[in-house]
């Protein structure tokens, strides 16, 4: 073969190939899949979050149904369980100043919860500021009349203990009924409850805006509801989370032995009454004076109530969460914040 006659059918074999590119073929003839635009790799393609805790989601949890669980938090029902995997914990005081957690379960679910307790009429708002379902073991009248007259999807230990409640030996009564999360999945099924939701999002930090949240340093503080019940929070700059401890305790978790954390802790006041000899009620509608605590900081700040969730304001502007867990204090308007809240800015 000549040297032109070589060319020539060089020439033939690129157009062939480029043909084939063109219509999307491979050599053997088999279909070539054509990337298009908006499937290709996007490392800064945005990952789906809890709408709770601001965390990558999967899928499989992103429209999980939240639940709310009312839990025991009497000396003889410590330590609990479950409390460490709530997206949200409320803490206010019930009877005898001792107080009660209402925690809110989306991103994650324990095995168990408890010990479970019984429902007051503003726990039951702050559940349905955020669509859960609603579980605790007895009710005050205010609470079986609210949560009679519909609204709010419930499952009462009253009616299903030893079935979907269980008690334990190593605990009296009260303080011994718990509930496994399966059981809850079992409860609201047979209650013909829905099991999946759509969460309008709270607002939260992106990780280069962290670095930029205002406040003085709070490396430790106390919430004190009463003498002998004295809540802590230490601040873990390698985390950046803060580790709770009760009466100079840390707190962990019953089963598994893991830290009681936050990645926020928020402390409003509300005005409290008391409505009979025992029971008492707070507002949560008006708003107020707050603090918030986040990334070893604290500010002064206002709380309102937006739609059922009590939110941090700066004037009226909203503000942010840091992304992880957070626990939501309520303590009383009088005395006050500066009475009730002791900070500590140094570094133990």
């Amino acid at each position: 073969m000549n040297q032109r006659r070589r060319r020539m059918v060089g020439g033939l074999m690129i157009a062939v190939l480029l043909l084939s590119a063109c219509r999307g073929e491979t050599l053997d003839g088999q279909k070539k899949r054509i990337t298009k635009p908006s499937e290709r790799p996007n490392v800064a393609e945005k990952t789906e979050i809890y709408p709770l805790t601001g965390l990558p989601a999967d899928e499989a949890g992103l429209h999980r149904r939240a639940v709310g669980v009312m839990v025991n938090n009497h000396s003889q029902a410590r330590p609990q369980s479950g409390l460490y995997k709530a997206d949200i914990v409320y803490e206010a005081l019930t009877e005898g100043r001792i107080t009660r957690f209402l925690a809110i379960f989306q991103s994650q679910t324990p095995d168990v919860i408890g010990p479970v307790r019984s429902a007051r009429p503003y726990f039951i708002e702050l559940n349905n500021g955020y669509g859960a379902i609603y579980v605790a073991h007895g009710w005050s009248p205010d609470a079986k009349k609210m949560l009679e007259s519909g609204g709010t999807d419930y499952i009462q230990g009253l009616y299903h203990d030893g079935t979907w409640f269980k008690r334990v030996a190593f605990r009296k009564a009260p303080h011994n009924s718990y509930i496994p999360y399966k059981n809850i999945i079992k409860g609201a099924e047979e209650s013909g409850f829905s099991l999946t939701q759509t969460f309008a999002a709270l607002p939260f930090y992106k990780s280069d805006e962290e670095k930029n949240i205002p406040g003085e340093p709070a490396q430790k503080m106390t919430i004190t509801y009463s003498n002998d019940y004295v809540v802590g929070y230490n601040y873990n700059s390698e985390d950046g989370l803060y580790y709770r401890e009760v009466n100079g305790e840390p707190m962990r978790d019953r089963e598994t032995n893991t830290p009681v954390t936050a990645a926020n802790v928020f402390v409003v006041s509300a005005d409290h009454r008391f409505i009979d000899a025992y029971r008492r009620t707070i507002d949560l509608k008006s708003g107020g004076p707050a603090y918030l605590f986040q990334k070893g900081k604290w500010r002064a700040v206002t709380w309102k109530n937006v739609d059922g969730r009590l939110l941090p304001y700066d004037g009226d502007r909203p503000l942010k969460w840091v992304p992880g867990r957070t626990w939501i204090h309520i303590v009383e308007s009088d005395p006050g914040l500066a009475h009730v809240v002791k900070i500590d800015g140094q570094k133990g």
